[in-house]
């Protein structure tokens, strides 16, 4: 076994995920987090097979559908709606034969608008200039461990900034995109700003849908991340994600709230 990644291939659709990909809500089921970061890069196989049009990924969202067991995986993509300057595919990852996400992604035409861009928040202080935090002094499991996590402040309940990265690659004998990459770390978001302990409440994510005004470069995935907690047991994590450039676009975890 490779352990330096969080997954083996088995062959062209199909994945073996290694200890590093094991989750933190139950160790023996597997983080979203790289699920999230193979799917983009199962998505990046299927536009390699065809002639590059252009397009790029501006939005992906993804609904968990059922438990994640740490076993393999199948991932199937389609176009569901084709085009020239729009198009919007769909990925499906089975486990036993059986639908445990589904994502879609929207790719747009990526021509020049340099002469208008801006908006946006700020560039967030580089990761180089800040010490790591033990992560897993919080959160169990193989993916938590993997991490090196770099706050900009002590983390507070509710609020932190903080970079995200990993010495481990997403699939074993592949090459990842950046995109893929980067989408590896976001679902950390939901870990690194608890607004109450994982050992009193509950509060998995059941989706993440990433927005991207700017494809992400380097090794790095920037969180500033909001949690709030309702009333009658929904919950919202929302982030403003960053590159060592600056600011990406935005990321949207829908939570439910429960005490153990």
């Amino acid at each position: 076994m490779n352990t330096g990644s969080y997954y083996e291939p088995i062959d062209e659709r199909r994945y073996k995920p290694t200890p590093h990909a094991g989750g933190a809500w139950d160790t023996d089921e597997m983080h979203f987090s790289p699920l999230g970061g193979l799917i983009v890069h199962a998505i990046d196989r299927y536009l390699a097979d065809r002639p590059d049009n252009g397009l790029v990924m501006a939005r992906i969202s993804f609904d968990i559908l059922g438990r994640l067991a740490l076993d393999e995986c199948e991932i199937r993509v389609e176009s569901i709606r084709p085009g020239r300057t729009i198009e919007l595919l769909e990925a499906v990852v089975l486990m036993a034969d059986r639908p445990v996400v589904r994502a879609r992604a929207w790719l747009l035409a990526s021509p020049d608008t340099g002469a208008v861009e801006g908006g946006g928040a700020d560039k967030l202080t580089s990761p180089e200039e800040l010490a790591p935090w033990h992560m897993a002094s919080v959160w169990p499991g193989g993916y938590i461990a993997s991490v090196d996590v770099r706050p900009l402040a002590p983390p507070q309940p509710g609020r932190t900034t903080a970079w995200i990265s990993t010495p481990l690659d997403l699939v074993a004998g592949q090459s990842a995109s950046p995109l893929a990459s980067f989408v590896a770390l976001v679902d950390t978001a939901n870990g690194i700003a608890v607004r109450q302990s994982p050992t009193e409440w509950m509060f998995p994510n059941v989706d993440l849908t990433v927005h991207l005004h700017r494809q992400p470069e380097g090794r790095w995935t920037g969180l500033d991340t909001t949690v709030t907690f309702g009333p009658t047991g929904q919950g919202i994590t929302s982030t403003v994600l960053h590159d060592v450039n600056g600011p990406v676009g935005h990321a949207q975890q829908i939570l439910t709230v429960r005490p153990l």
